[in-house]
């Protein structure tokens, strides 16, 4: 049996943030970044919002790229002292991974993090507090879906957290936000909807109900990313690709993903490559490993878009988008050839272990892996 679960719902389009005028709460804790919602006014207008509603509010800021331990563990400490019955997650995915499990541990303030790491594992949350997730990026979708990742920095692991219960309630996807994107974010991000929808829509776990908002998703990035990358005071394509990430997402998190992001997480967090970018340069080079074991589906998604080879159709938009075409292409990279040949075997074997690694379309061995790995370092 599968199912397919989403948040109750969806606000979106321009103004989408005035729900946040509408609610019936008391009190508000708001989880956002070390600074830039608050920067760009964001953080203000929500707390604005929630005031209209006369809802009282806290602000537990400074979440990190990879939201730690200490952090989440901070936050649980003043949602326990607040007491809110409404959790709000302003930011990128970092932020909303956070703010999660800080509602996890605020609703079940005995457990700890080894109580939470097996799928399905968190008991039923919403006893004190609903959440509501405000992205402040066109990328990740943590909005609604399933995953949180926090890092043990002491230990150096990162916990990988998977529950139905920590899907949000409310998604807030309002283009004003992301708007606010230089270029070069832009562009990473749009590339990781994009690696979301295409291995949903080839997951050996895919349905009915994911590849209709998979490729859905693949066509919105194709036709808007270009302009929302080139003019990113176009509201229309910063809507379009803000609500292509969340149905990117709907889909993603009921199917699961491949190896794109098995790959990437491992070299990402290996030489410190940003994930969206990891994903793109992977993108095309696992296409081609993958095409034969799923070739109606990639067929499917050429027809759609009216080109010969997805591949190829994706090596081109990447360098409308400065996407470097491999690893060791990318400017003022912090790693060497030599740095990447040491991590290479290691890196092979943990990427084939990802949890990724279970839906994609064709089996792949450890040298598969690694042969990947060194076409999409040295372009090959």
């Amino acid at each position: 049996m599968k199912s397919f679960l989403v948040p109750k719902a969806i606000h979106f389009d321009k103004d989408a943030l005035d729900y946040l005028s509408q609610l019936d709460s008391k009190k508000a804790a708001i989880v956002t970044d070390e600074g830039v919602m608050e920067e760009l006014g964001f953080l203000a207008k929500t707390e604005a919002k929630l005031a209209e509603a006369e809802i009282e509010t806290t602000v537990i800021d400074g979440v990190e790229a990879n939201p730690s331990v200490e952090t989440v563990l901070r936050g649980k400490k003043t949602m326990l002292e607040f007491e809110p019955d409404l959790v709000i997650a302003l930011g990128g995915g970092s932020t909303m991974d956070a703010a999660k499990i800080m509602w996890v541990f605020y609703e079940h303030p005995d457990l700890d993090f080894e109580d939470i790491i097996e799928v399905g594992s968190i008991p039923q949350l919403r006893n004190k507090a609903t959440f509501i997730a405000i992205p402040s990026t066109s990328g990740t979708a943590s909005e609604i879906t399933a995953f949180s990742v926090i890092t043990d920095t002491k230990k150096k692991i990162k916990y990988p957290i998977v529950s139905s219960e920590i899907i949000p309630d409310v998604a807030i996807v309002d283009p004003a936000i992301p708007a606010t994107m230089p270029p070069h974010i832009t562009a990473n991000t749009g590339l990781d909807v994009l690696a979301h929808a295409v291995e949903s829509f080839a997951s050996t776990n895919a349905s009915d109900y994911t590849d209709a908002l998979a490729l859905k998703a693949i066509e919105l990035v194709f036709e808007f990313l270009p302009e929302a990358y080139k003019n990113g005071d176009n509201m229309e394509a910063r809507d379009k690709m803000h609500n292509a990430s969340t149905i990117a997402g709907m889909a993603f998190s009921n199917s699961s993903l491949g190896i794109i992001h098995s790959l990437a997480h491992k070299i990402g967090g290996e030489l410190n490559v940003t994930h969206g970018l990891a994903n793109a340069i992977l993108l095309p080079y696992v296409i081609e490993f993958n095409y034969e074991s799923a070739a109606d589906k990639f067929a499917a998604i050429e027809k759609t878009l009216g080109i010969d080879s997805l591949a190829d159709a994706i090596r081109d938009l990447n360098k409308s988008l400065n996407i470097p075409a491999s690893f060791n292409e990318i400017e003022d990279a912090q790693f060497t050839t030599e740095d990447f040949e040491e991590i290479l075997d290691r890196m092979s074997k943990n990427a084939l272990q990802d949890p990724c690694t279970l839906t994609n379309p064709r089996d792949p061995s450890v040298a598969d892996m690694k042969e990947i790995y060194q076409k999409s370092f040295f372009g090959k």
